[in-house]
C-alpha cells in the first residue's frame, strides 16, 4: 500500500479537478474540441458520483438562477420540435443540449474546489493557451498562409476562446491576484496578436469591450503610479500591435469595405457581408412564418438552403443564421430567445452583484469572468454563433460554472470516506501553498471531473 500511496495522492477528488481544470482552461485555443470532450466526460463521471452519494450536490441562490434560464432554454428548443412534429427528426440536433444540462452537475463537483488554487489554475492555463495559440497563429499565418484557426479549425471560434484567455489574463494582471503581471500582459499581447492573425473583425470589437470592461472594474486599483504606468502599457500595446497587425487589420478593413461596396452598388450576395444579410432577410422572413414555437433546430439547414434559392438564386448552405438571437428565434421562436437572453441576463445580474457589493479579490475574479464571457459571446454572437458550436458551448458553461463559483458560490466538503487521511492532505496542501503565490496564497484547488 505504501507503494501505492504517490500515485493515490495524485488521483485525489482535488488533484483530478486541477488537471480537468487544466485541460478546460488551456485547450480550447490549442486544441480545439478536445475542450468538449473533457467538459461533457467531466459533467458525465459527475452525474455518476452524485448517482453514487460521492458527490453532495451543491446548491444556491445565484447557481439555481442560472440553472433555470438554461434548462428553459433547452426546454423550449425540445417544444419547438413537438410543436413542428420532428423530435424524432430533431432528436440528432438536441443532443448538444446535454452539454447545458450538466451545468449544475459540474457547479456541483467543481465546488469541491479550493477558490484560490482555481484562480491560479485559470490563470496560468489562460496565460499558456496564449502562448500556445500565439506559436500556432503565427505557423498559420506565415508558414501557411492561411487566417489564424489555432486547434479550433475555425477562425471564428479561434478567435473567440481566445480573447477570454487574454480578457483572463488582463483581469488578473489588474486585480493583483497573480504576481507575475509581467508575463501575464506579455501573453495577453501575445494572444491579441494571434486574435488580430484570426482576421475576426467582431471579436476585435468584443476583445476592446471587454479590454475596457476589465479596466473599469478594477479602476480603483489604477491610481497614481498604477495609471500611468497602465496608459504605458497600452501605448506599448498600441505600437506592439500597429508593427505586427497593421497589414492584417488594413487587409480585412479593406475587405469589408469592398464587400459593402459590392452589396450596395450591384446587390452582390456572394461575399462575407452579402451572405449575411442575406442569411438576416432569410431569418426574419422565417421567423415571421413561425414567431412563436419556431421551425425546430433541425430546419435550419433546409430554411438556409432554400431561402438561398428562392430569394436569391442562389446555391448556398449553412447551419446557422450568423446571429445568434435570430437563429434562436427560427429555431425556437420568441420563446427560445427570451430564454436565451435569459442565460446572459441572470448571469450578468449575478456578476453586478458581486462587483457592487464585495471587496474580495477571488470574488470580483469571478464576476469579471463572468463579465467578459457575455461580453464576447453577445458581441461575436451578432454576425457569428452564439451557441450551438461544440467548444463555444463547452467554453461557454466552463466560464459560467467556474465564474459563477468563484464570485457566488461556495465550497462543499467531500462525501465522507472520499477525503485524504489527514497527515496527506496536509502535506498535500502544504506542498499546493508553497507553490502558490503570496498574492493567493493559503486558498487551493479547482474543479469538476470527478
Amino acid at each position: 500500500m505504501n507503494r501505492l500511496s504517490p500515485i493515490r495522492q495524485q488521483f485525489t477528488p482535488s488533484r483530478i479537478n486541477i488537471y480537468f481544470s487544466i485541460l478546460c482552461f488551456f485547450s480550447p485555443p490549442v486544441l480545439g474540441s478536445v475542450v468538449s470532450f473533457v467538459f461533457n466526460g467531466g459533467g458525465l463521471w459527475s452525474v455518476l458520483l452524485i448517482a453514487l452519494k460521492r458527490r453532495r450536490f451543491n446548491v444556491d441562490r445565484a447557481m439555481m438562477a442560472l440553472t433555470i434560464a438554461i434548462y428553459a432554454y433547452c426546454a423550449s428548443n425540445v417544444l419547438a420540435s413537438l410543436v413542428n412534429h420532428a423530435i424524432v427528426k430533431d432528436a440528432r440536433h438536441l443532443i448538444p443540449l446535454i452539454t447545458f444540462l450538466f451545468f449544475p452537475i459540474s457547479y456541483s463537483t467543481w465546488s469541491i474546489s479550493q477558490k484560490t488554487m482555481l484562480v491560479r489554475i485559470i490563470v496560468l492555463a489562460s496565460m499558456a493557451a496564449c502562448f500556445g495559440a500565439l506559436l500556432l497563429a503565427v505557423y498559420q499565418q506565415y508558414r501557411l498562409g492561411i487566417r489564424a484557426e489555432g486547434g479550433a479549425g475555425n477562425a471564428i471560434v479561434f478567435a473567440e476562446v481566445l480573447c477570454l484567455a487574454v480578457v483572463t489574463c488582463v483581469a488578473a494582471a489588474l486585480s493583483g491576484i497573480e504576481r507575475y503581471r509581467i508575463a501575464l500582459i506579455c501573453a495577453a499581447l501575445g494572444g491579441t496578436i494571434a486574435i488580430i492573425y484570426s482576421g475576426t473583425r467582431i471579436v476585435w470589437l468584443a476583445l476592446l469591450i471587454a479590454g475596457i470592461a476589465v479596466l473599469l472594474i478594477n479602476q480603483q486599483r489604477l491610481r497614481g503610479r498604477n495609471a500611468v504606468r497602465v496608459l504605458l502599457l497600452l501605448a506599448a500595446i498600441a505600437v506592439t500591435i500597429a508593427v505586427f497587425g497593421f497589414q492584417t487589420i488594413a487587409g480585412r478593413v479593406e475587405f469589408l469595405h469592398s464587400d459593402w461596396d459590392a452589396l450596395a452598388a450591384h446587390g452582390d450576395y456572394a461575399t462575407a457581408l452579402g451572405s449575411r444579410v442575406a442569411l438576416w432577410d432569410i431569418g426574419l422572413k422565417a421567423f415571421r412564418e413561425m414567431p412563436f414555437f419556431g421551425h425546430g433546430v433541425g430546419a435550419t439547414r433546409l430554411l438556409i438552403k432554400q431561402g438561398f434559392q428562392d430569394q436569391f438564386g442562389m446555391d448556398e448552405g449553412f447551419n446557422h443564421f450568423h446571429n445568434g438571437f435570430l437563429t434562436a428565434l427560427v429555431q425556437a421562436g420568441i420563446l427560445g430567445a427570451v430564454t436565451l437572453a435569459a442565460i446572459f441576463v441572470v448571469a450578468a445580474r449575478n456578476a453586478a452583484r458581486v462587483l457592487r457589493d464585495s471587496t474580495d479579490p477571488i470574488e470580483r475574479f469571478g464576476a469579471t469572468m463572468i463579465v467578459a464571457v457575455v461580453i464576447t459571446y453577445l458581441t461575436a454572437g451578432m454576425t457569428g454563433i452564439l451557441i450551438g458550436h461544440d467548444i463555444l458551448d463547452s467554453v461557454f458553461m466552463v466560464f459560467l460554472v467556474s465564474g459563477t463559483y468563484l464570485a457566488c458560490g461556495r465550497q462543499v466538503a467531500l462525501v465522507e470516506g472520499q477525503a485524504l487521511p489527514p497527515v496527506v492532505e496536509t502535506q498535500a496542501m502544504s506542498r499546493a501553498k508553497g507553490q502558490a503565490a503570496p498574492a493567493v496564497e493559503g486558498l487551493a484547488s479547482p474543479p469538476v471531473a470527478q
